[in-house]
């Protein structure tokens, strides 16, 4: 079976994490994605470390945050800051379907390599560009990283305990959700862009903003400040409109209860042998329990504290109660379902063996995912691309090589 992209090549010039972990989708769908670094030291997270990855011979390779965003990909370097190796950057975009670049607002046009003159050599190009702010406005020039987007853009006022609990105040997600979200974004904004010249035979730019990205995730709790002109509030892991639907503590650990309707809310309340919190009519309505949550919150911890954790799950697993644990990765990998969904993937290194990465999440029926190759070391397809794509030949790419281009 064929790959989606099959056929697509993606001239790809990120580091860190938005731009490569877009890039990384696209090679994920059969894209050929040709990833551009510098020479001797390449995609800032390859030194991110540890943990290192350790390669067959024992020899330490990348860090392992270099790894989650860069498989299925080819390795070129090439020191764009030399004129010779622009003019390889032009050729391979001369050829590309999409270019993605994560390089300050200017950058790449200072090198001859921005959107308006590579778009001017090729019509159809699909050319996206990653930044914190935006290509224009009174922050375009401003630097940042995700931590710095998470606050500026709202997640944080409303991630982490309330102001008057133990541990309030606001909190970052454990990952890098501004990344994420924008790598994931840009990916729909460039398989959007190639369906528009599928029909129309013209590429076009895109223009990704990490702060544009991060307020839209803030989804219900923008639309409410909106619509009602009221700011969100911190909840920490309860919810601002559904009770219950938070942690509670058992008489051994902690578990999650999700009661999202007033049907499920009946059965919770048969699960923890609590008829009488389900025939209160103080409670039989979302709104009710969202405003008598200060009430009827402690009698639920109560009860929850008297038995351990696996005898509620069963319990609530019998009531159809949505309801689950908080691991942590070890017990993730070792989940029955994550287990049975194939989560976790070998794909062969050219160190020797394999590497494990997560799966893709997509799934796809006809055109699957495929894992071709881990991620890449640095330059390693550097010849094979210059020689194949650009038709090269081995005394050019020597020549290439002594004067420090690639």
């Amino acid at each position: 079976m064929s790959a989606s992209l099959e056929g697509i090549m993606v001239l790809d010039l990120t580091r860190i994490l938005a731009g490569p972990w877009c890039t990384q989708i696209l090679a994920d769908l059969g894209a050929e994605v040709i990833k551009v670094e510098k020479p001797g030291v390449g995609d800032d997270t390859r030194h991110w470390g540890p943990p290192w990855v350790v390669a067959q011979s024992g020899e330490r390779a990348d860090s392992a945050y270099y790894t989650a965003a860069n498989r299925n990909k080819k390795s070129v370097s090439v020191d764009i800051s030399t004129e010779r190796g622009q003019e390889l950057v032009r050729a391979l975009a001369l050829r590309a379907d999409v270019l993605v670049e994560n390089y300050k607002v200017g950058d790449l046009a200072r090198y001859g390599l921005g959107q308006e003159q590579l778009r001017a050599l090729n019509p159809q190009l699909i050319y996206c560009s990653i930044t914190g702010y935006g290509q224009d406005g009174p922050y375009a020039q401003r630097p940042g990283y995700d931590f710095v987007f998470q606050g500026e853009g709202g997640l944080m006022s409303v991630t982490g305990e309330r102001d008057d609990k133990l541990g309030g105040g606001p909190q970052k997600v454990g990952v890098a959700v501004t990344d994420l979200t924008t790598g994931l974004y840009a990916s729909i904004a460039v398989l959007a862009a190639l369906n528009h010249r599928h029909r129309t035979q013209r590429g076009q730019y895109i223009d990704m903003a990490l702060l544009d990205c991060i307020t839209a995730l803030g989804a219900n709790h923008a639309a409410t400040y909106l619509i009602t002109g009221g700011v969100p509030k911190r909840y920490g892991n309860a919810h601002a409109v559904m009770v219950p639907y938070q942690v509670f503590r058992t008489a051994d650990g902690y578990i999650i209860v999700a009661a999202g309707n007033d049907a499920q809310w009946q059965r919770f309340c048969a699960a923890i042998d609590r008829h009488d919190l389900g025939a209160d009519p103080s409670y039989a309505t979302v709104a009710g329990r969202v405003t008598g949550r200060s009430v009827l919150i402690p009698q639920i911890e109560a009860t929850m504290a008297v038995k351990p954790s696996d005898w509620w799950l069963q319990r609530l697993h019998e009531h159809e109660v949505p309801s689950g644990r908080i691991n942590d990765y070890s017990q993730v990998f070792a989940h029955p379902q994550v287990l049975h969904r194939g989560v976790r993937v070998e794909v062969p290194d050219s160190r020797g063996g394999t590497m494990p990465v997560v799966a893709s999440p997509i799934r796809l029926s006809d055109s699957p995912v495929r894992y071709r190759n881990a991620p890449p070391q640095l330059g390693e397809h550097t010849r094979d691309v210059l020689s194949r794509i650009l038709g090269l030949n081995t005394d050019e790419i020597d020549r290439l090589q002594r004067d420090r281009v690639i």
